[in-house]
């Protein structure tokens, strides 16, 4: 019993830093976080990024390469809600404030929101 105790809690952790998401974080474009003065990361795939102004290092290379990163406020972009929160919470772990970020898969038209996943 205990044994089905330890492995429903080791699930339920994976899942929660997977796909339970990081709230109060801004959604605006790439280029109006340049404006702002944040360090711009991207951590798309090598082959998913094509006109990026930003640091590039695929979430997969994170742990090795993140003090590559200036510290301070940073921009997240990032291609899926899963990758985003990873990144997210692997980068305030090591220090980093994560002020905004810019999803791939779903641009927002020039609106500004907070991740709050009400969406």
């Amino acid at each position: 019993m205990l044994y089905i105790a330890v492995l429903l809690l080791a699930i339920l952790f994976i899942a929660y830093r997977r796909y339970y998401p990081v709230k109060r974080i801004q959604c605006i474009r790439e280029s109006e976080a340049k404006e702002r003065g944040r360090t711009v990361v991207d951590i798309r795939h090598y082959h998913e990024v094509h006109d990026s102004i930003s640091i590039v290092i695929p979430y997969a290379y994170l742990k090795r390469f993140y003090s590559e990163i200036p510290q301070g406020s940073v921009h997240l972009i990032a291609g899926d809600r899963v990758e985003l929160n990873l990144g997210v919470r692997f980068l305030r772990k090591k220090g980093f404030e994560v002020r905004s970020y810019e999803l791939a898969v779903c641009k927002s038209k020039g609106k500004k929101e907070v991740f709050d996943y009400g969406v």
